[in-house]
């Protein structure tokens, strides 16, 4: 009796251990707001896990733009024991490296992770640090009278002020006298492009979430004011922005998700390092180069267009 006991006993054992190795990996996913060069982050990081194989659980989570939902979504992640996280955006990463500093965090279209405080033993990702000299020295090759640029930002976003510094930075050096305006949300934007419009002869939009969601005002707003804008993703040019020098945000996520499988099969988070992705595509509206007569020998010819 003792004997049947205790075969049974390790039977059950065994069906407990068959369990928790069949179990799926619990991924959660937290992003600040929903425009297309986040969601190609996403979908990037989704289909490395698929072409991985690894038996994933993945719960994806949208803030709708606010810092609180995404503190909510972090702990709801944390609550549940997910094996890791990815924040796409900067304030979901800050969201989920405020919640826990034990499960690993993956963190993607963040451009600076040390001035974002986002950097632990349990935290990397990847930048999308843009490519501002690039941005502007193709700006003034299509426009060559240009002398003032425009730049509105996010003033709460972190990203945002360390690219607005980087651009100072830049534009002086290339002659050119930066404007800025900022705004704290989405109801300063009329605002304060009537405001920056008159003073410029183009418009910067950084890799800011606020900004990049009111893409259709801002160049509702501009076009009406006949100034061109430079935009920091592709969407924003198949929407009528004149042109962008941009990273590709789908391999972005892409290279983010091959971080996770290499932490899923067992490497430690510690000893992978933040990347970037040096890449990049410039792309230019046809309707917007012909809008503003736009001379397309002008620009450097090492450089693949891609005309939309």
């Amino acid at each position: 009796m003792k004997r049947s006991i205790i075969l049974l006993i390790i039977l059950l054992s065994l069906i407990g251990c068959q369990k928790e190795e069949n179990k799926k990996i619990k991924i959660g996913i937290s992003q600040i707001v929903e425009h297309q060069a986040l969601d190609s982050a996403r979908i990037g990081f989704e289909r490395a896990l698929t072409e991985s194989k690894l038996d994933v659980d993945i719960e994806f989570q949208n803030a709708q733009g606010e810092f609180a939902n995404s503190q909510l979504i972090a702990n709801s992640f944390v609550k549940d024991k997910k094996d890791l996280i990815l924040g796409i955006s900067t304030p979901s990463a800050q969201s989920l490296y405020n919640a826990t500093k034990n499960i690993p965090i993956l963190v993607t279209a963040v451009t600076d992770f040390e001035s974002a405080g986002l950097i632990g033993d349990n935290i990397t990702g990847t930048s999308d640090m843009a490519p501002v000299r690039e941005q502007f020295e193709v700006a003034k090759q299509l426009l060559p009278n240009l002398k003032k640029i425009g730049i509105i930002y996010n003033t709460s976003e972190q990203n945002s002020i360390v690219l607005v510094k980087k651009a100072n930075l830049i534009a002086k050096d290339l002659g050119i006298e930066l404007v800025e305006v900022g705004i704290s949300s989405i109801n300063d934007m009329s605002v304060a492009l009537d405001t920056i419009l008159k003073k410029v002869d183009a418009l910067y939009t950084p890799t800011d979430n606020l900004v990049v969601s009111g893409t259709p005002l801002i160049l509702e707003k501009a076009n009406k004011k006949n100034i061109p804008v430079i935009a920091c993703v592709e969407d924003q040019v198949k929407q009528g922005a004149l042109v962008t020098v941009t990273i590709d945000y789908e391999k972005l996520g892409y290279q983010t998700g091959e971080m996770a499988v290499r932490i899923l099969k067992g490497e430690d988070i510690k000893n992978i390092k933040i990347k970037t992705l040096e890449d990049t595509d410039l792309i230019i509206n046809k309707k917007s180069v012909e809008k503003y007569n736009v001379d397309l020998k002008n620009i450097d010819e090492t450089k693949t267009i891609k005309i939309i």
